[in-house]
């Protein structure tokens, strides 16, 4: 029997058909479990292995923040018990007890609901006036000369400057507030998209009109994305700059019958009541604290997706 008889009388397998030689039908079952291996890889985990890893996520998210609650509290107490003005400054218990009995109550939570519409009004606006202005002056250069540093300027601009201009333009009405918080928060987004747009690396662009990519397309489909790390960025500081426009503009810009958070906090200092005071303002860093969260989340899945952490 000579070699290539004794090749041609091995039994075959159906799946070692595009294999073309011995040595290659051989080498299968090591390349059958390499492919296994790769693909176990892709495959999700188990979702008992899933839970405890979002477990283990959650908790070194939250421990941080519950470890700088206890600390604040803890500096707060002690404070409150050297003396230090005792008499005006309320203790964390009884201001914690007065925030309580101010939730079960329908007047904070209607406060609450009248900040939250106007503030998401008011980002909502900025954000879209901030991303076509920074669209625009990003990509046309006289628009950037004439413009780009009228955008900082912007920018740099104290919030509560506005407001006696506003007030004259629209009045004691929640669109002179609105107004403000467009002002405050608009250029820091429109410098974000601008500075993304500026840090598109020229490869990318090259690469990108190698693919027939124009003008609204290359814009579109890869500009943009490229940009997001820092839009993102500028929506962060823009929101901060929303934030404390609205709660300045509430307290300059009482209108009746319109109770919000900042009513209620110049409403308790007129009335010398700290504990209520106090806790409205726990109230509002509570909701700001909430909204840098939720950037943070989406902060950290763009560099994910990016390929910018080492976190799966």
């Amino acid at each position: 029997m000579t070699p290539g008889d004794e090749q041609t009388s091995l039994p075959t397998h159906p799946e070692w058909a595009s294999f073309p030689t011995h040595a290659e039908r051989a080498s299968f079952p090591a390349y059958a479990e390499r492919l296994a291996w790769l693909e176990a890889l892709e495959t999700e985990p188990p979702p008992a292995q899933r839970g405890r890893r979002l477990a283990a996520r959650g908790w070194a998210a939250l421990w941080p923040k519950v470890l700088a609650i206890v600390i604040v509290l803890a500096a707060w107490q002690l404070i409150h018990l050297s003396g230090w003005k005792k008499d005006i400054f309320p203790g964390p218990g009884a201001t914690l007890a007065n925030l309580w009995d101010q939730l079960q109550t329908g007047l904070l939570w209607h406060a609450i609901a009248t900040t939250a519409q106007r503030a998401i009004i008011g980002f909502g606006l900025a954000v879209l006036i901030g991303g076509v202005v920074g669209a625009l002056v990003s990509r046309i250069a006289p628009l950037r000369a004439a413009v780009g540093s009228l955008i900082t300027g912007l920018q740099t601009m104290p919030s509560i400057a506005w407001f006696p201009f506003a007030i004259i333009l629209f009045g004691v009405t929640t669109t002179a507030i609105l107004f403000v918080i467009v002002l405050g928060a608009a250029p820091s987004i429109a410098n974000g998209l601008i500075a993304g747009v500026d840090y598109t690396p020229p490869l990318l662009l090259r690469a990108g009109k190698m693919m027939g990519l124009r003008k609204l397309s290359l814009y579109r489909y890869l500009i943009l994305p490229a940009s997001l790390p820092a839009f993102v960025a500028g929506l962060r500081q823009g929101w901060a700059f929303a934030w404390r426009s609205l709660l300045a503009g509430e307290l300059l810009v009482i209108i009746a019958n319109k109770p919000s958070l900042g009513v209620l906090l110049s409403t308790y200092q007129d009335q010398a009541d700290m504990e209520s005071a106090t806790a409205i303002i726990i109230v509002i860093l509570i909701l700001g604290i909430i909204v840098h969260t939720l950037f943070s989340l989406a902060d950290r899945a763009i560099r994910r997706r990016w390929g910018l952490t080492g976190t799966v």
